[in-house]
């Protein structure tokens, strides 16, 4: 489970806080809630459908976490395998009642259950699962507006510049008229502010708000305005490919790694060993996999590869591997936690820095703790339940390689929008 330190102001890269001393000083408990219902009917399972390599509620959940705005992150579900991806991406699990897990149940009432049964939670963020482009600046300011101005409610909103017209029943003879526009003065699109909707991002409110007036909206409410590129939904398969080119360009990728563990053993290698003539044990590896490596040390990655005791061929190639690969090389035994922990402590890193490769329940755990996390495609359900991505290839025969570009991306997505959040610091 998922235990996020009380830290509501995180510090900006010049220095500066972004917060003041009335934030500092609210001691409510804020909690993150994403619904995540089992039975959807447009996509089946869709809350946990791979996009982009990565869970649908992966993107949701990596985003309220390194917002550093919450005292808790959870999910709401009435399933198991959801119940699994959740842990896996650091969230605790509300399990909910039959009576809330219907297809007529609405999102309130699942809310209110929560509510009732962590009364601890005074605040409530509900983050719908399908805003794959949230950022947690968009979190951390919109809760600013309940911290320090004292509002009640805050949802979510993006701006669009659309005419609406009145819809009309086909034969009624009613003729339809426009709404927001006089078409004799039509405006050109530069002189019209356009109109706010709201884009189902997330929902923020007060506990007595919601368990006494049924909504999360209402007292004292305001909006937070998105951007239209960040602003994304999914409610049917056509959708799919439009979400996955949008969340690779805006989509938030995380803070980037510092350090990446990969077990040689059926990830690095495909586990097989070969018997020469002469009597010695070799294995391969696929050159795709070893330049992979290289990569992520060109950009200033250590890499770790793990060894087991268990693996005599591992083991015996232990120092050629070092030399070959330029890493170091550890032997953790059958239970790599303990080990690579350490390593994480002595480096004063935290899991979110850390990215790892394993392909056996013994690497269940540090998938599930790690930043990013990733298996082969032949990897046991244990470990994949466990992995934040599954590769499409199998070990030994381009995996790593596929996880490298994976971690690579997400540290050059990290670069961009620290870029981006200095250029919006300096105009404002």
């Amino acid at each position: 489970m998922y235990a996020r330190k009380r830290v509501r102001v995180p510090q900006e890269e010049n220095g500066q806080q972004d917060g003041s001393s009335s934030r500092k000083a609210d001691r409510r408990h804020f909690a993150a809630l994403v619904l995540a219902r089992g039975g959807s009917k447009g996509i089946p399972l869709k809350n946990i459908k791979m996009l982009a390599g990565v869970p649908l509620l992966g993107w949701v959940l990596r985003a309220a976490i390194d917002s550093e705005m919450f005292d808790s992150v959870w999910v709401s579900t009435d399933h198991d395998e959801i119940e699994k991806v959740a842990k896996s991406w650091g969230a605790k699990v509300h399990r909910r009642s039959p009576e809330v897990s219907k297809d007529s149940s609405s999102s309130v009432e699942t809310i209110q259950e929560f509510l009732r049964n962590n009364t601890e939670v005074e605040v409530v963020c509900h983050i719908q699962c399908t805003s794959t482009c949230l950022h947690p600046s968009h979190l951390q300011k919109a809760l600013k507006k309940i911290i320090e101005d004292g509002y009640d409610s805050v949802f979510s909103v993006v701006r669009r510049h659309q005419f609406r017209w009145k819809e009309v029943k086909e034969g009624s003879g009613e003729l339809t008229k426009p709404i927001n526009l006089v078409p004799a003065k039509r405006p050109r699109r530069q002189d019209w502010d356009g109109e706010l909707y709201e884009n189902g991002s997330f929902y923020i409110g007060t506990r007595d708000l919601i368990l006494k007036e049924n909504s999360t909206q209402g007292r004292k409410v305001a909006y937070f305005e998105m951007e239209p590129e960040h602003s994304v939904d999914i409610d049917v398969d056509i959708d799919w490919p439009v979400a996955e080119e949008r969340v690779l360009r805006y989509g938030y990728f995380g803070r980037g790694v510092s350090i990446m563990f990969c077990r040689v053993s059926r990830c690095l290698t495909n586990g097989r060993v070969f018997l020469s003539v002469s009597g010695e044990d070799m294995v391969s590896f696929h050159t795709r996999d070893t330049a992979g490596l290289r990569m992520l040390q060109n950009e200033g990655i250590e890499v770790v590869l793990l060894t087991s005791n268990e693996d005599p061929v591992t083991q015996s190639l232990a120092d050629k591997l070092k030399t070959m690969m330029g890493c170091e090389v550890m032997d953790v035994g059958d239970e790599p936690l303990k080990c690579v922990q350490a390593v994480v402590e002595q480096k004063r890193l935290d899991w979110k820095d850390v990215a790892y490769m394993g392909n056996d329940i013994a690497d269940a755990t540090c998938l599930n703790l790690a930043g990013l996390s990733a298996v082969p495609a032949d990897a046991p359900k244990d470990a994949t339940s466990a992995a934040k991505y599954t590769c499409r290839q199998v070990a030994g025969m381009g995996a790593l390689r596929e996880f490298v570009e994976q971690v690579l991306l997400q540290k050059e997505k990290t670069k961009t929008q620290m870029k981006q959040d200095r250029i919006d610091r300096n105009n404002f």
